[in-house]
């Protein structure tokens, strides 16, 4: 661990809990990209080696299936910015920001409550302090490439269809009703 982590995780969060969040786009990446859903259980032994105790560690993983494009019917991320928002966690960890929220409004809506519970959020790449300046602006800033991701793929996906519909070889099901 290295001493700039060890530095931002104090007594003050090691009261409090820790939550892990565990989410994929849709049930079709759960069943095939099964790596990356271990990748994020695996989050765990890294709270557990900043120090939390494993039995205060509490992974949410109902929203697994759904999309982040919106936090609506994501029970898991509302669930998420309460505890958050109560000042009961202490860290919140995801692999990426896109797991936590692929629109800016949620992320930054989660940001502001963290930075005034002084909750770290803790990624791949690191843990951040939205109560510092420059943690906040390097979250944001990853929360403004994950929307725009997103934004892009569905591009691609659109012109896909679009130009197979141009061609005539765009083929849907029928739908009896």
């Amino acid at each position: 661990m290295s001493t700039d982590i060890a530095m931002k995780v104090g007594a003050d969060h090691l009261r409090r809990d820790a939550f892990l969040y565990v989410r994929q786009s849709s049930l079709r990446q759960v069943f095939e990209n099964t790596e990356s859903t271990k990748r994020q259980y695996a989050l765990r032994d890294r709270a557990v080696a900043l120090g939390w105790p494993i039995e205060r560690v509490h992974v949410i993983d109902s929203d697994l299936g759904l999309s982040g494009a919106q936090s609506q019917d994501r029970d898991g991320f509302q669930h998420l910015v309460t505890e958050v928002a109560m000042g009961h966690a202490g860290i919140v960890l995801g692999l990426e920001v896109s797991r936590l929220a692929r629109n800016n409004a949620d992320w930054h809506r989660l940001l502001e409550l963290a930075a005034l519970s002084r909750t770290l959020i803790m990624d791949e790449d690191g843990v951040y302090d939205p109560a510092y300046f420059n943690d906040r602006m390097l979250l944001g800033l990853k929360g403004t490439m994950s929307e725009a991701e997103l934004h892009i793929l569905k591009s691609r996906l659109q012109g896909g269809i679009l130009n197979k519909a141009r061609r005539g070889e765009l083929e849907m099901p029928c739908r009896s009703g």
